[in-house]
């Protein structure tokens, strides 16, 4: 299973891809980087003799092939007698099969998987190089070709009266020979051949092969400008794809386009965001990373590394890769090439993601490996059970027929029984005992004749009848509807291969397994994979189990189906599905923020502003709150905002109606006092009518202080302005009115002065009257152009939890000139009040009224900023405070002293104690 290393820093690497293929994407010919890995441990010199050894073997193929295809009496030359003769330059290093038939296919099989080292010295052709590593799987890809040929033979109803022939030939796996074998198809193994020799046809006109990717597309290149087809079997490579690049190349397996599309769907499926990358150096691994990264863009799926195993491996870059590997907190790896270091330092908390190279390859799920590899899931190519190749592959048999007609009959006789078929004893392996000739093969013993896995095998079989019914279109072709040359029909007899390529595009067919085949423009199949499973078994072995599969193809919608019961996990998860993220989901009422620097899989969790909220795990933004809510306090719903105002229900609403009755019930109390004292020395010398006014006016005062209170309303906004505006220049009025009758009797006590008889009760109301209508004046204006009006009003951006429902003023100049006439009245009745000051010690009432008014102008001074600055409903609440604490200043400064002499002093409410001085 893993190959040996050569030399102190060699790595062994879990060999791929069927017998331990590598697949390979666009590249040049021959693969420096293949050659070399044969050989790694031999020396640079070997490496670059060999490296150029294959160049030029590829270079002189291309020369012959361009030189015999194009000059007459070559093998492609024109019938005649022409001296000119092609001459064999090297012999091909592979062995081969064949059979003749009225139409030979040629098969590409890598028998082996190690070529033979090249020649150094360059100075004579070295012969009898064999390749070495001999690979059961695809010896039976090379029987299973031969039982497709001979079933379509003994079919009456397929090609009648034609037989199929096959001549396969062994790759390799290098590019060099792939190309070598190939040419000798097409061209022949004689060593000279000339012009009367020469036919009109190629020896072989269609091939099925190669497995590699990178010599699929060399041989592809080569012989694609001469319209040779190719019908591949296992070459995945998405670049194959180009039908510009390859117009006649055609393969049975699909692109790794789709097998990509497949892998980030299970990965979306699944919700693993975090994964790994592991891939060899070569072209299959390069375009398979570069296929998936491009089908998870977008897809929230991030690559938390991507190591690629170099082809000249080091200890310490296989250490380093595996040590990535074991310190990621990535728990998935989407392999598309595994290595020996995995198994060895035991990393076992890995979900392994196999490409369809590796994930059916049983040498890779040994007993020894599952540890590690337990639980892998992975893309395997549609398996089919094909009747009679299991009896069809036990039949060989290392008779002298069968070993002249198969030169890998004996290799594969010894590598599966253990013995040595070789009479000469130098050629016998000395450990292994001499065979017998009687050990039978039977099904499922071993690699060879494993048909529970026909997965390559059936695209080896396909292969064969694609090209079966593309003959047989032909042979229907009735003269005159054909294609070719005015409507003629291509000679079954001398095939031309550019006649193959047309009818290849247009067949559609049932296997005998009754699956339907075609190809599609770009010469690939549908997409059909298996979605397979590594279960352990109680004996310990693995066994792969179909848990799905994915359907797809271009044009079409994908069809994937995964039923997540029968799927054993891996990493030590069990049942449950493991967990694959750089950050956890963040828990709702929070957001992601993306790390810097870092990919978008890996973030922090932020809690959401206010006013936004998440009410789902892993959310990558808040949502803002529509209008009328906000978020609660964990921020994972939009509540509805609560409407916020002064109410009667709220202590302070119910302080503050206390205290405005309170005060409208001392006034009231101070009314009924002086009411009931109106003929009293006191209550005559302040002006009885003026202080039943000034009373009336301050208990309007305290009462328009419950209108602010309660919910705010059009008609509440423009009356509690209005009322509050008129109350307090009616009762500013009085004082002023009465601070002039004070100052002007003070004043007309001196001789010659008779100012009273302009200050009459009736001048004095019309005066109050006169102050007061300017102030209603003012109101209707503001309430006629721009009344007060409900509003709400909140937090952040006029938004917050509670919406704070009061009344704006409407027009401030409005406002401005209510508050600025009842300041204006105020300090006018505080100057003249200053002014009268110095009166007789019984007679204080100016006093008393600079006191009050003292106040009044106080706390509205300070109303302003407190005003300004006031939150919400407690701006209602300052003004409220205003009133009342003015208003209560004025009552008791101007009314509680008289109170006090008429309840409790009344000797002192005597005309002589007015006058005593």
């Amino acid at each position: 299973m893993i190959a040996g290393s050569r030399g102190p820093v060699a790595v062994r690497l879990l060999p791929i891809s069927g017998a331990g293929l590598e697949k390979s994407g666009p590249g040049s010919l021959p693969s420096t980087a293949t050659v070399a890995d044969k050989h790694l441990g031999r020396g640079s010199a070997d490496f670059f003799l060999l490296l150029r050894d294959n160049v030029m073997m590829s270079l002189w193929g291309w020369l012959w092939l361009l030189y015999c295809l194009h000059v007459p009496g070559c093998v492609w030359g024109l019938d005649g007698g022409g001296e000119g003769a092609c001459r064999l330059v090297a012999k091909p290093v592979s062995g081969s099969v064949y059979r003749a038939g009225d139409v030979v296919i040629g098969g590409l099989f890598p028998i082996h998987v190690e070529a033979p080292l090249p020649e150094q010295e360059f100075r004579s052709i070295k012969g009898n190089s064999t390749c070495t590593i001999f690979k059961q799987r695809a010896y039976r890809w090379l029987q299973t070709m031969i039982f497709a040929v001979e079933e379509i033979n003994r079919d009456p109803a397929l090609l009648p009266n034609l037989t199929l022939g096959f001549l396969a030939s062994d790759t390799c796996r290098t590019e060099g020979i792939t190309l070598g074998a190939a040419l000798a198809m097409v061209t022949g193994k004689e060593a000279s051949v000339v012009g009367t020799e020469c036919g009109t046809t190629p020896e072989v006109p269609v091939i099925i092969g190669d497995a590699h990717s990178s010599a699929t597309m060399v041989v592809a290149q080569t012989l694609g400008p001469f319209d040779l087809p190719m019908v591949s079997y296992f070459a995945t490579c998405a670049c194959l794809s180009d039908n510009w690049r390859y117009p006649s190349f055609f393969r049975t397996v699909p692109s790794d386009a789709f097998q990509a599309r497949g892998m980030a769907r299970l990965l979306r499926l699944l919700r693993w965001v975090w994964v790994g990358l592991v891939s060899e150096d070569d072209d299959y691994g390069r375009f398979g990373v570069q296929l998936l990264l491009q089908e998870l863009q977008g897809s929230g799926v991030c690559v938390a590394y991507s190591e690629v195993l170099p082809k000249l491996p080091s200890k310490r870059k296989i250490r380093h890769i595996a040590d990535t590997i074991r310190g990621s907190t990535a728990r998935v790896v989407v392999a598309f090439a595994l290595m020996e270091e995995v198994v060895r330092q035991n990393i076992t908390d890995k979900q392994w993601i196999a490409s369809e190279s590796w994930v059916t390859y049983t040498t890779i799920a040994a007993p020894k490996n599952l540890p590690s590899l337990a639980g892998t899931i992975g893309f395997a190519l549609k398996k089919a059970d094909i009747p009679g190749l299991g009896p069809f592959l036990t039949r060989l048999h290392p008779d002298g027929d069968y070993q002249k007609s198969d030169p890998f009959l004996r290799e594969l006789w010894e590598e599966m029984f253990g013995c040595s078929l070789g009479v000469d004893l130098s050629v016998t392996v000395p450990s292994r005992r001499q065979c017998t000739g009687s050990e039978v093969i039977r099904e499922g013993e071993s690699q060879y004749a494993d048909v529970s896995q026909l997965r390559a095998s059936y695209n080896v079989y396909k292969a064969v009848y694609a090209i079966a019914y593309a003959i047989q279109d032909m042979m229907a072709c009735q003269p005159g509807d054909g294609v070719f040359n005015g409507g003629q029909c291509p000679d079954i007899r001398k095939l031309q291969p550019s006649q193959i390529v047309h009818y290849l595009r247009g067949v559609n067919f049932s296997t005998p397994v009754g699956e339907s085949f075609h190809f599609d423009m770009n010469g690939d199949p549908p997409a059909s994979y298996d979605i397979i499973n590594w279960h352990v078994t109680p004996e310990g072995t693995a066994e792969f189990v179909q848990v799905g599969h994915f359907l797809s193809s271009e044009g079409s919608d994908d069809q994937f189906h995964m039923d997540m019961d029968k799927v054993m996990w891996g990493g030590g998860s069990g049942e449950e599905v493991p967990v694959s993220v750089c950050s956890a989901d963040c828990p709702p009422g929070t957001r992601h923020a993306v790390q810097k620097g870092r990919p978008v899989c890996c973030f922090d969790c932020l809690s959401c502003a206010e006013g936004e909220i998440s009410n789902t795990t892993g959310s990558v933004e808040c949502i803002r709150c529509p209008e009328r809510f906000w978020s609660n306090p964990d921020r994972t719903a939009c509540i509805p905002q609560l409407v916020d105002f002064l109410s009667y229900s709220d202590t302070m609403g119910v302080i503050l109606s206390v205290i405005s009755v309170s005060g409208a019930t001392l006034t009231a109390g101070a009314l009924a006092t002086f009411l009931y004292h109106r003929h009293t020395a006191l209550v005559k010398a302040n002006n009885s009518e003026l202080s039943f006014l000034l009373l009336l006016s301050l208990k309007l005062c305290f009462l328009c202080a419950l209108v602010f209170i309660g919910q705010p309303k059009p008609w509440t906004c423009m009356l509690r302005h209005t009322l509050f505006g008129i109350s307090f220049v009616f009762c500013i009025s009085c004082l002023l009115s009465r601070t002039v009758v004070v100052l002007v009797a003070f004043r007309a006590t001196l001789p010659g002065e008779n100012l009273m008889r302009y200050f009459s009760p009736t001048q004095q109301r019309m005066g109050i009257s006169l102050c007061t209508l300017i102030q209603v004046l003012i109101c209707v204006l503001w309430l006629a152009l721009a009344p007060p009006q409900p509003a709400e009003r909140g937090g952040r951006e006029g938004r917050g939890p509670r919406v704070v429902l009061e009344c704006e003023v409407g027009s401030v100049v409005g406002f401005s000139l209510v508050l600025g006439y009842i300041g204006l009245l105020a300090s006018l009745c505080l100057l003249l009040a200053f002014l009268a000051r110095k009166l007789p010690d019984n007679f204080n009432e100016a006093k008393f009224i600079t006191f009050s008014m003292l106040i009044f102008c106080a706390v509205w001074i300070s109303f302003i900023p407190a005003y300004v600055s006031s939150p919400g409903k407690y701006t209602v609440a300052v003004e409220i405070f205003a009133i009342l604490a003015s208003s209560f200043g004025l009552l008791f400064c101007l009314f509680a002293p008289k109170c006090y002499i008429i309840l409790l002093r009344p000797e002192r409410n005597t005309k002589k104690h007015m006058m005593s001085k």
